[in-house]
């Protein structure tokens, strides 16, 4: 699977500790985030909690995946929703950008994708926003859990669903359902 790493392995056996050619070399030298993310992808692939799926569409570049939530308990459960993940060339001072691919009835994601997880913000007021000590398998775990314990109806992106839910949890339990039946099969 890890295409790109074996790749760098193979171009630093073929340059050698130092390039002759300062030229050749800059074309073929490797970005800090590329680096950060052969380590991170294989952490991340062997910590992946049971209800998540990785899906790298090009193997080459590990800076643009998908992840596919299937929760397994709550209001979600049944459902598979899908996220699209570009990790930006500053990473990792900066977050990826993660977007909700699946419509969604929920407090924390949009109908358009929009999502409301702290460690996704650059600046957070709470001190949970991101850090250069995150990792891809953070955000991976912090998707999951908007699904379960992290599902949070007090600070809503989503202000609609979250008012739903206050004020009719079964009729918000149904619209969800029809949510899931609709665009998370």
């Amino acid at each position: 699977m890890l295409t790109l790493a074996s790749k760098l392995k193979r171009d630093d056996g073929v340059r050698g500790p130092r390039a002759s050619n300062p030229a050749s070399d800059s074309s073929r030298r490797v970005s800090v985030r590329d680096k950060l993310l052969v380590k991170e992808v294989a952490d991340l692939e062997a910590n992946l909690p049971c209800t998540c799926k990785v899906n790298f569409p090009d193997p080459n570049k590990l800076h643009y995946f998908q992840l596919t939530v299937t929760p397994d308990e709550g209001y979600y459960q049944g459902g598979r929703f899908q996220f699209e993940t570009e990790v930006p060339d500053a990473y990792n001072m900066v977050p990826p950008k993660v977007k909700c691919l699946t419509r969604i009835w929920h407090p924390n994601i949009t109908e358009t994708g929009e999502i409301c997880l702290s460690l996704l913000r650059e600046h957070s007021i709470d001190g949970t926003g991101w850090a250069p000590t995150r990792t891809l398998k953070d955000i991976v775990w912090g998707l999951n859990s908007l699904f379960t314990d992290l599902l949070n109806f007090d600070d809503p992106l989503n202000i609609e669903a979250a008012e739903h839910h206050l004020r009719d949890k079964e009729d918000f339990r149904n619209k969800v359902e029809d949510y899931i039946k609709r665009y998370a099969r």
